[in-house]
């Protein structure tokens, strides 16, 4: 019989809907009911991509021994950790700070009243892994809540009271200061694998944000060691097994530290933003292969997380069958069987052998340039080029053959705003008219399905029954709204900048702290056991570094004091912390780095016809520290960056000014690169 869950929108709640445990979802009625019978809660915490919560499903949440523990001590309740980042956020500071580390699927015991006493992450179903067996676990904590009731919960508000304490924001204003990029830089060069790039040792994640930070650093430094970060990490994973070489895209991190065995799911928020810095390295070195993993990448996310509706699909899963990868590998005889005589040149190129390189069978990887493999195969580099794109193309059509992973089609308002973004910019620089639809599509559909007509946004949106529910975190207004700036930059189409500057001006209203920074919910959300802030970068940019940038744009479109204000006293609260652990605050940097820059502020007084020239070269090169406006020929044209401005001799015109002072208009391309350079 189906559980609390059988209702639910969520793919990863409702993969639970059949557990013999009595899940719930979170809510009143589980709440009610654990202080109605004086319970504590089990709270599982994990998403559908997940690999260990698959594990801990199959081997505990499936089993009915294991299930009548928790149905008779325990009000179990089930969350998505992608519709509830609130929750996961709140509970996951509380494991950490019980246990010193954190994870999922995480696993916490709460009492009726939601304040945590016990946690953890995956817990084996016997006693292995240096762990306990979870039904040793449950036995342990129903004893402790019938026995030592008082300690529980004086312990269980001594954590609460350590969850609600935060020290990571700095009270007082200080002002913004350039040391704090140098500062870290000179961290990211300390902790730089310079072998096989990235940060630290394994696991190994792909850092977006933190490379994005440094091409900032580099435009304005030209330090060549920084340059050496970016093209080495970006050309190992472009390399290695984290990226899909037949089907293009990421997984979601390395397992080790030369980015060949990946965790295998793939997600939405990782292939958004890489697909970006690969763009701005193809921009910065017109190393064409960049460019190339960029556009495979986008073209995934087209052909397989695009719902019809226009919104991106969340993730897809790493398991099939109840084996990890098993989408992904090779055995070096199905290379053989497909290929048949391109098989030793790819099988060479790819480091594909009978023994195999992972469980005994093969993950990809490029293991040789196109150089070697010439000279190896008595080849030339074309006919090398093109032998293995010709098997890159039979393999995929191959794999296309097999089950495939399952996807998670729940549609998240923030995730969508960053791969908007990452099309309507793609769209810019590659002028790709297909990217430039998708992306006017996906806002069309942003708008419409996820947000009302005050503004106000919703999480998550149910592909099968168009659903949208759940009240808006504050990364969904900014992600959104900053991927609406970018669709505007590209298409110049005034609606997309007033549906961005509406969710800019919801977010100050609703989520704003009075003494600088943002809560992660709004004003009128859910009462829970704290409002939680966190203002670190994780996997996507935190609420609060995304809301500064787009509050940092929109100052320098409108001139409007409000959003500049608020900037200047969000990046004030982290600047000393960002500074000494920029790989938790890299979006917060790149912030800084644009209010430091003092952005050039473009406005061409045109329509975009008429203006190719010019938008030509404002939008050639990776230059972070701009915004662009066109327009201004009709009359009250809804962005002040435009107001009041003429053309000259009938002609598009561009007026850049920065630091409140204008140069003279330019209507010609190399007078306009002239001032951009200056």
């Amino acid at each position: 019989m189906p559980n609390h869950l059988i209702n639910e929108t969520s793919p990863y709640l409702l993969q639970h809907a059949h557990n013999p445990v009595e899940w719930y979802p979170w809510g009143e009625d589980a709440l009610q009911r654990a202080r109605a019978e004086d319970k504590p809660i089990f709270l599982s915490i994990g998403y559908a991509a997940c690999h260990w919560c698959h594990v801990m499903e199959h081997e505990s949440f499936e089993d009915a021994a294991t299930a009548a523990l928790l149905n008779e001590h325990f009000i179990a309740i089930k969350v998505d950790r992608e519709e509830r980042p609130d929750l996961d956020s709140i509970y996951m500071s509380a494991v950490v700070a019980l246990t010193g580390r954190g994870g999922w699927p995480l696993s916490v015991f709460l009492t009726p009243e939601g304040v945590p006493f016990f946690g953890g992450t995956y817990f084996p179903n016997t006693r292995r892994y240096g762990m306990p067996a979870f039904t040793d676990v449950l036995r342990a904590v129903s004893a402790a809540w019938q026995n030592r009731r008082a300690e529980i919960r004086a312990g269980a508000q001594h954590v609460l009271q350590t969850i609600r304490t935060s020290d990571w924001l700095d009270t007082e204003s200080a002002p913004l200061d350039a040391g704090a990029l140098t500062q870290a830089v000179a961290q990211l060069q300390s902790t730089f694998d310079w072998t096989n790039g990235g940060w630290g040792a394994a696991p190994k994640f792909p850092q977006p944000m933190v490379i994005e930070f440094l091409m900032r650093r580099y435009v304005a430094t030209r330090d060549p060691l920084i340059l050496r970060m970016i093209t080495t990490t970006l050309d190992a994973m472009a390399r290695g097994g984290i990226y899909d070489h037949l089907g293009g895209g990421f997984h979601r991190y390395s397992t080790d530290a030369v980015w060949l065995v990946p965790h295998f799911e793939k997600m939405l928020y990782d292939n958004a933003q890489l697909a970006r810095v690969y763009l701005y390295a193809w921009q910065i070195t017109r190393n064409d292969s960049y460019r190339r993993v960029a556009e495979q990448t986008l073209d995934y996310v087209a052909r397989e997380m695009t719902a019809p509706h226009g919104g991106f699909y969340s993730t897809q899963d790493a398991d099939l069958e109840g084996e990890e990868g098993k989408f992904y590998v090779w055995t070096r005889a199905e290379i053989d069987a497909v290929l048949g005589d391109d098989a030793p040149l790819f099988c060479d190129a790819y480091d594909v052998t009978a023994r195999g390189n992972w469980e005994g069978k093969n993950i990809l990887h490029r293991a040789h340039e196109v150089e070697v493999l010439a000279e190896a195969h008595h080849l030339a580099r074309a006919d090398v080029e093109t032998r293995l794109e010709r098997a890159r193309q039979k393999l995929f059509a191959a794999r296309t053959q097999r089950i495939q992973p399952a996807r998670d089609d729940k549609v998240l308002t923030a995730w969508n705003g960053l791969m908007l973004a990452a099309f309507a910019y793609a769209a810019r620089v590659l002028a790709r008219a297909d990217y430039r639809a998708l992306a006017e599509r996906n806002a069309h559909f942003a708008l419409t399905e996820l947000c009302d007509a005050n503004s106000r946004v919703r999480r998550s949106w149910d592909a099968k029954r168009g659903i949208a529910r759940l009240n808006g975190y504050l990364e969904d207004y900014a992600h959104l709204a900053e991927g609406l700036l970018t669709l505007y930059e590209t298409t110049f189409d005034a609606r997309w900048f007033v549906a961005a500057r509406a969710l800019a001006d919801t977010f100050l209203a609703h989520f704003s702290d009075p003494r600088g920074g943002f809560f992660d919910t709004s004003d009128d959300h859910e009462t829970l056991i704290t409002r939680p802030q966190d203002p670190q970068d994780n996997a996507t940019p935190s609420g609060g570094a995304m809301a500064t940038t787009v509050l940092l744009k929109l100052a320098a479109f409108t001139g409007d004091a409000r959003y500049g204000d608020a900037a200047q006293r969000a990046l004030s609260s982290v600047q000393r912390i960002a500074s000494t652990a920029p790989l938790g605050f890299a979006q917060w940097l790149c912030a800084l780095d644009f209010a430091l820059a003092a952005p050039k502020e473009i406005a061409i007084i045109g329509t975009p016809e008429t203006s190719g020239d010019l938008l030509a070269v404002v939008q050639s090169a990776y230059r972070p520290n701009q915004v662009v406006a066109v327009g201004g020929v009709e009359p009250n044209p809804p962005i002040p960056l435009l107001a009041q401005r003429a053309q000259v001799n009938g002609r598009a015109t561009a007026f850049v000014c920065q630091n409140f002072a204008c140069q003279l208009p330019v209507t010609d391309a190399a007078a306009l690169q002239a001032q951009l350079e200056k």
